[in-house]
Formats: C-alpha cells, sequence, structure tokens
C-alpha cells in the first residue's frame, strides 16, 4: 500500500515518533512530487504544492504517520588548507559546500578536485552525509548561473536555474 504526503513538518516542529524513514542524498531531498521507498520498504507518494529542500530531521506527514527524513552517507572531499580563500573559489562556482571550522565538503567532482589542488587544497575522500549551506537569501538551495554561451544547461547541477549576471 502506498501512503500519501501532502505536507512537511519542519524539524523540532512534529514531535512525536516516526514510523518509517526515508534516507535520501542531497540530490534526493530536492522534491516535489516522487514516488519513494522508505528504510521498511513502504511506498510513499510525495505531492507537496512547491518544491522543497529536505533537510535530516524534518518529516513528511502521511495517513500513516510521521516518516522521517534522514542524510544518507555520500561519497565527498574533505577540503583542508586556506579556507577562506577555498571557500571563495568554490562559491564561485556555485557549488553545494558544507562549512566546518576545520575544512569544507563538497560532493566528489574531479574538475573541483584539480581546482582546489592546484590551490594549494588538501583534499580526502569521504564517506557521510552532506548537509551544504542554504542560499544566501534563505532559499535552502544554492542555484547555478550563465557565465556566457560557453556554458550549457548539461553543465548545470540538476537544482540549478540558468540566470546571467556580471562578475
Amino acid at each position: 500500500m502506498t501512503s500519501t504526503a501532502r505536507e512537511l513538518a519542519r524539524a523540532g516542529t512534529w514531535g512525536g515518533a516516526a514510523v518509517d524513514r526515508l534516507v535520501l542524498d542531497y540530490e534526493g531531498r530536492f522534491l516535489r512530487r516522487r514516488r519513494l521507498v522508505t528504510e521498511t520498504g513502504a511506498a510513499v507518494m510525495v505531492d507537496l504544492p512547491e518544491t522543497v529542500s529536505l533537510d535530516p530531521g524534518d518529516a513528511l506527514l502521511t495517513e500513516a504517520g510521521p516518516v522521517e527524513i534522514v542524510a544518507a552517507p555520500e561519497a565527498l572531499i574533505r577540503v583542508e588548507g586556506p579556507l577562506s580563500r577555498l571557500a571563495w573559489h568554490i562559491g564561485n562556482r556555485h557549488t553545494p559546500c558544507e562549512v566546518r571550522d576545520d575544512h569544507l565538503l563538497i560532493r566528489a567532482d574531479h574538475v573541483l578536485e584539480a581546482m582546489l589542488s592546484g590551490l594549494g587544497a588538501t583534499l580526502s575522500p569521504v564517506t557521510q552525509p552532506f548537509r551544504p549551506e542554504g542560499g544566501a537569501y534563505g532559499h535552502g538551495r544554492t542555484h547555478g548561473h550563465d557565465h556566457g554561451p560557453a556554458e550549457t544547461q548539461s553543465d548545470a547541477p540538476s537544482d540549478a536555474h540558468a540566470h546571467d549576471h556580471h562578475h
């Protein structure tokens, strides 16, 4: 049987015990309408009024009860070195980045890894949940942008939208 989730409750607002859990990676936590399968194999049809970025600890409210969102472990790169400079270059690429006091985390990407190595970063592969910083304006996600005619839509991340601006 499939449950339907038409509402989202943010972490700390839904209380009680979850009836099940959805373990989703960063891309999977950005959705509006999708059929998902929980840890126990139950189907949940998500049908939210708008696209949202789900955070760990949020819950989708179904007829059966709340289904908790859990961040899945992912292949990431731990970035160490001159963090201010490295973070600036990562941000200039509009790349999702988790910021910690002593390191940064980005999704594994050979092009970014080569750039960061060239800037003096120490890079280490890690596997853990990815919880990058939200957008500067509270949107929950960063979005790609167009740097000119050479960049195509296939270069942009799946949650990106193109727009022009000058650097």
